[in-house]
């Protein structure tokens, strides 16, 4: 995939950047491999950095209102302090680390509405120029996929997904915003549940799984929001029967004395209890 345009701010015959990434999609963890090519226009310059930021649209609370900001949650210079003739081309090869608690952008080949970009700055002669997003689609890790397909099995239905700014206390949350997968509840929870979101907060060792509720109120619960925490390895994804781990963790939030009909598997990664 390339990424063609000229640096507006050195005017008209000024170089141009392709940016190119090996793969189509990356995973979070991952390290996003490709190349920036840099293509001299009508006079030489010298290059003093090239840079790639990966940048999200999230959004933040402006007062009373919510609104969306790009905000940058990754940065580093590839390149720098080189002379670019004119008409030369000069290609600088990169590798960006993605960030553990990097949003999902897409599920199963589809997207969620989740924005997420690389974006290249170019330092020349003294000018900056930063570019577009270049858009980049990160797929879920195998504990995230599990989780979210335990759940449309259990059948919860896919509502929207958000990045949002701030911290969700208690957990070990690293990068300033956190991503938010709303569902639908299943036939069996429309009676106690309005809503409920997902959150994934991954780390070299497994995931957080963030669960919270919008409850209805019921003779034997009161209404409200309500929330657990479970961890899970990725060494332990094969081993666990997610429908009734998934299932479990949705009772017990869920239901006064809820116990799951369904016994979670055992072995290595089983996620822990709340």
């Amino acid at each position: 995939m390339v990424f063609t345009r000229f640096l507006e701010s050195l005017g008209a015959g000024g170089p141009a950047v392709d940016t190119v990434f090996d793969t189509e999609a990356a995973l979070p963890g991952d390290t996003l491999s490709g190349e920036v090519r840099l293509t001299g226009g009508g006079s030489g310059v010298e290059v003093e950095h090239v840079g790639l930021e990966l940048v999200a649209r999230v959004e933040v609370e402006h007062g009373e209102g919510q609104g969306v900001d790009t905000l940058v949650f990754d940065q580093t210079t590839v390149a720098g302090g080189f002379q670019l003739a004119r008409g030369e081309t000069r290609t600088v090869a990169f590798g960006l680390t993605l960030p553990w608690e990097t949003p999902v952008t897409e599920l199963y080949g589809q997207g969620l509405g989740v924005v997420l970009g690389v974006r290249t700055e170019v330092a020349i002669d003294g000018a900056r120029d930063r570019g577009d997003l270049d858009p980049l689609t990160v797929r879920p890790l195998p504990a995230q996929e599990a989780v979210l397909t335990a759940l449309g099995e259990l059948g919860f239905g896919f509502v929207s997904a958000d990045v949002e700014y701030g911290r969700i206390e208690g957990t070990g949350q690293r990068l300033p915003f956190y991503q938010e997968v709303e569902l639908s509840p299943s036939p069996a929870y429309a009676e106690v549940a309005r809503e409920i979101e997902v959150t994934f907060l991954a780390n070299p060792d497994g995931v957080e799984v963030v669960l919270e509720a919008d409850k209805r109120a019921g003779r034997l619960s009161p209404g409200g929001d309500a929330l657990a925490r479970h961890s899970v390895t990725h060494a332990g994804v094969p081993h666990v029967d997610w429908p009734g781990t998934v299932d479990g963790w949705l009772r017990r939030l869920l239901l006064p004395g809820g116990t799951s009909g369904r016994a979670p598997a055992g072995g290595p990664g089983t996620p822990g209890q709340p």
